[in-house]
């Protein structure tokens, strides 16, 4: 080092600190990697993606040949700089060049360097492959030794070697990364994919058509009356059933109902019956991501949820479902959430008792129980514990809500005001 002169060794100081720089920066860019990005252009055939991708398949090789050239380049630029300070200032410039070379360091190699990288990992990371592959089969030997002793020394603490284990995503983390999407999703799309994620949250219970609203025709009715219903029944298809629902025995479909009038001569209850499908039943509490899945397998559109003793509860159809992922139909018979839910000019709401919590929770962002009743008015009945008498308020999730109307043993109308 003697007969080295000292220019050239500031210039040998001042490209070890770019090495440094550049191992610093390429350690940050390759851990900043979007890795599903990463996979993607990959698949798409981008050679820095590739090359990346490639040696992340080992990351705990990757790590140890940045780390032995990012210590061999700064333990050199010490030795240097130690050098150099005791040319120009004695004992003295140990010291100073320790305190200038830190300070160095921390802002060219480290600080500077990996800002950059975080802020441009993909730049960074392809460009920085090119260099890196090569020195991987370079110092491969070297590489592997260190990786050998360091996992030995882990395996002794019970901790088992890096590896390039798949990355996947929880449900919550997938509706993370749709919410995060910002303008590269639409919200529309991105909404429909996070319904589908909650599907799996959500039974056939609380979307189903409960039981005193199922539409159905009794068959130990008079003909007339029969076929009366039919003809007027707004829906695909009807329930039919002997005195009470719990006793169905079969569903007619409309279009088949009317083909049988204009084919046979004698249209009656036994052609009727012998044109109606097998009822297809659901178990209550059934996820609608399963349900689903059922409907398909079975190739059927429509069933009765029943409860643990049989009983039926109420009536899913696929479109219901369907509804959960894209909103309402404007085909559908129920009553449209705005139907359901009137503002006032004070800022309140008048929501009618039998609106469903998840719709309104949806409708007016807000957070009202779901695992309890589905309705409004089974929600308030729940807290009360008690048949309410009209202008009573009560405390829901923060939501002061006044029965307005109450008759017939059902809250009937509800006033809610702005949370103060």
């Amino acid at each position: 080092m003697d007969n080295i002169s000292t220019e050239l060794l500031f210039t040998l100081l001042a490209c070890l600190i770019i090495i440094s720089g550049y191992f610093s920066g390429s350690e940050t860019g390759m851990m900043s990697l979007n890795r599903y990005r990463l996979k993607h252009l990959s698949n798409q055939g981008h050679k820095g993606a590739k090359r990346v991708e490639k040696l992340l398949a080992r990351p705990d090789r990757l790590i140890g040949l940045i780390l032995i050239g990012n210590n061999l380049v700064n333990i050199l630029a010490s030795a240097i700089a130690t050098i150099i300070g005791m040319r120009l200032y004695g004992d003295l410039g140990v010291a100073i060049a320790t305190g200038v070379l830190t300070l160095v360091v921390l802002v060219f190699a480290e600080v500077t360097p990996k800002t950059l990288a975080a802020i441009y990992p993909e730049r960074v990371s392809y460009a920085s492959s090119l260099l890196l592959r090569v020195l991987m089969k370079v110092l491969a030997p070297l590489v592997i030794l260190v990786n050998c002793i360091t996992n030995g020394f882990l395996r002794l603490l019970g901790i088992k070697s890096l590896s390039n284990k798949a990355d996947h995503l929880s449900s919550e983390e997938l509706r993370t990364v749709v919410n995060e999407a910002g303008s590269l999703i639409p919200s529309r799309h991105q909404d429909m994919l996070v319904s589908i994620l909650d599907l799996e949250h959500v039974t056939v219970d609380g979307i189903m058509v409960p039981r005193n609203e199922i539409t159905g025709i009794d068959v130990n009715d008079d003909w007339k009356s029969i076929v009366r219903q039919l003809t007027h029944s707004p829906h695909a298809r009807v329930v039919l059933y002997r005195d009470q629902i719990d006793e169905v025995v079969g569903m007619v479909r409309l279009r088949e109902a009317y083909r049988l009038m204009l084919e046979k001569n004698e249209f009656n209850k036994q052609t009727l019956l012998k044109s109606a499908d097998e009822i297809y039943f659901i178990p209550e509490g059934t996820p609608l991501n399963v349900q689903l899945i059922k409907f398909q397998r079975n190739n059927e559109r429509i069933g009765l949820v029943v409860d643990e003793y049989g009983d039926i509860i109420g009536l899913v159809t696929l479109e219901d479902i369907l509804e959960e992922i894209v909103g309402e139909f404007t085909t559908s018979m129920a009553p449209s959430l705005a139907e359901e839910i009137t503002p006032q000019p004070d800022g309140c709401y008048l929501i009618e008792g039998s609106a469903n919590i998840r719709d309104i929770n949806k409708g007016l962002q807000w957070s009202l129980p779901t695992d309890g009743p589905r309705t409004l008015n089974g929600l308030i009945l729940e807290h009360l514990q008690d048949l309410p008498e009209t202008n009573i308020s009560i405390m829901i999730a923060e939501h002061n809500m006044e029965v307005i109307e109450f008759s017939e043993n059902k809250i009937k109308m509800v006033k809610v005001h702005p949370i103060q």
